[in-house]
């Protein structure tokens, strides 16, 4: 599957976006308050964005909510019918844009539109991209029991369970490991 540089950024920034979110009542939300979401959007060159507010906060929030239902999506259609929805609400404006020194890409978010109409958009139809390719099952969660961070598997065989291995795979292969060792010790 071809993916583009602006489609990358895009996966990237969603699932950045989508692990923001607190995993429970004892982790803290990624987005706490603006300045986070601002910080959010200059880490992830989110381009066009004027001055944030605490509405465009409440915002984000919705669409990484809704975003996060799309990596539990149990088949492509629902993921489909929940992208489509997103997409639909940001009033997508396809054109093409050549600014900060990159070449020729597509933006999907309309001229003005606000940060979460805009992540909407760009993060959704880089969502599609997976769906129309067949490659839904792609977009996961973590299997380490204590997180359930979202990815991208970008693997060649799909092969991918964990969201980063050299932390969360790591860890459960280190403890399998010893859980081995002991049983044999006896």
């Amino acid at each position: 599957m071809l993916i583009t540089h602006d489609t990358r950024c895009a996966l990237d920034t969603v699932v950045d976006l989508v692990n923001t979110a607190p995993e429970d009542d004892t982790t803290t939300d990624g987005l706490a308050d603006v300045a986070a979401l601002e910080a959010f959007v200059r880490d992830h060159e989110v381009s066009e964005v004027g001055v944030l507010t605490e509405f465009d906060l409440a915002a984000v929030r919705k669409i990484r909510a809704r975003f996060a239902a799309v990596f539990a999506a149990p088949d492509a259609r629902s993921a489909a019918t929940m992208i489509n929805e997103l997409i639909a609400a940001a009033g997508t404006t396809p054109r093409l844009t050549d600014h900060d020194g990159y070449d020729w890409h597509v933006h999907y978010f309309a001229p003005g539109a606000s940060v979460a109409d805009h992540l909407a958009a760009d993060c959704g139809m880089a969502l599609a991209f997976f769906v129309v390719a067949g490659e839904q099952e792609r977009l996961r969660r973590c299997e380490a029991p204590d997180c359930r961070h979202a990815f991208v598997d970008l693997s060649r065989n799909r092969s991918r369970r964990y969201c980063d291995s050299r932390t969360c795979g790591n860890r459960l292969h280190v403890a399998a490991y010893r859980a081995r060792r002991k049983e044999a010790a006896g």
